[in-house]
């Protein structure tokens, strides 16, 4: 990848919940709703049945094992990942959903480690501890200093940017937004004096205009732009004619990178216009080891995304995406033959989108370049 240009670290869901909170030193009960299952540790619990045992607890650090080495070594101007989960004690749990989440305020550490310079939260998850929980969430973000987009207590605060800076005093404005198509409720979309998040009314030209003009409007000459955008299902490689239409729309209106995530693997990339599109990121950090029916999609494969933007315009330089396995709880480098399986994967579903991954050598391990 190219070493010149404005360097963005990028990645999909952090799932710093349930059976991740457990192993860490302050979990909150582990009581679940789940139809199957009831209590958090039993994720804990699959996770060493697959991978061996999990000394908890563990340290803040643990769940990111070698990610954050990696970060430090490629050392990117600007970290963006999505927070897919509550952070409260709130026990008003989204009645009638299928899965929820939530952390402990007291684990907060966890995030921090990861020196995310924003967090999106835009997504099927915030929420799964009601208004409380929500308000919880943005309050204990705010008081560690943490930059979040997505959610708020009203609409502006949910569909307000946030803004980072290089160390070149290059701006880096974010909005994440989430889609109906990944599970997010209806009536969670932030109002006017109503908490929610940043909800998008639709996929449509127009809609994405409306996104556009939220970070053009009132930015500044040589802001690089962001959509971090929460969509689709969670497994698959083909990519929805709606999203890409979508994601051209956002191109053309003026935004240079989009960053999706909700898929539980890595998606295709496609290159538009000279702007890098990013259909799915896949999971980073959560607790999914063992837990059967998606063998084939290999979802304990993780990668962080680095994208080198040319900080004249936003275009793009160079896309590497350096992979982890998922073991006991924690992100290890991948070797070359998961690295070559995820490149191959990619390659495969990239062909109709124009793009490719080739596996390159680095001293910590291989990592995949894009090729467009």
């Amino acid at each position: 990848m190219a070493d010149d240009g404005a360097h963005l670290l990028l990645a999909g869901d952090v799932m710093t919940g349930r059976g991740i909170d457990q192993v860490l030193a302050h979990p909150v009960p582990p009581e679940l709703h789940e139809d199957y299952v009831h209590d958090a540790r039993t994720y804990v619990e699959l996770a060493e049945r697959v991978n061996g045992v999990v000394d908890r607890p563990v340290a803040p650090t643990w769940p990111w094992g070698d990610t954050l080495a990696a970060m430090d070594r490629f050392d990117p101007a600007v970290r963006v990942l999505n927070l897919e989960t509550s952070v409260t004690t709130s026990d008003d749990w989204a009645h009638g959903k299928a899965v929820t989440y939530r952390m402990s305020p007291a684990n907060l550490a966890v995030l921090t480690a990861a020196r995310a310079d924003v967090w999106a939260l835009a997504n099927n998850h915030v929420l799964d501890y009601g208004l409380a929980g929500l308000e919880e969430t943005l309050d204990v973000l705010a008081a560690a200093g943490l930059a979040t987009t997505g959610a708020g207590r009203d609409e502006e605060e949910a569909w307000r940017p946030a803004v980072a800076m290089t160390p070149n005093g290059h701006r880096v404005v974010v909005l994440s937004v989430g889609d109906s198509s990944s599970g997010v409720p209806s009536r969670w979309a932030a109002g006017a004096g109503r908490p929610g998040v940043a909800l998008l009314p639709d996929l449509s030209g127009r809609t994405a205009r409306r996104v556009a003009r939220r970070l053009v409007e009132g930015g500044r000459p040589g802001d690089l732009r962001v959509v971090s955008v929460h969509w689709g299902s969670n497994w698959g490689y083909d990519v929805e004619p709606s999203h890409r239409r979508f994601a051209h729309a956002l191109v053309e209106a003026g935004v240079h990178v989009v960053h999706g995530h909700s898929s539980h693997h890595p998606r295709p990339v496609e290159v538009h216009e000279g702007h890098v599109v990013l259909y799915g990121c896949g999971d980073l950090v959560n607790d999914y080891e063992g837990i059967g029916g998606y063998e084939a999609f290999r979802d304990e494969v993780r990668a962080l995304h680095l994208v080198g933007l040319d900080p004249r315009d936003g275009t793009l330089l160079g896309l590497r995406l350096v992979p982890f396995v998922a073991r006991r709880l924690r992100l290890d480098r991948a070797g070359v033959d998961d690295a070559r399986w995820l490149a191959d994967t990619l390659t495969r579903a990239g062909r109709p989108l124009g793009t490719a991954l080739e596996v390159v050598d680095e001293p910590d391990g291989p990592a995949l370049d894009l090729r467009w």
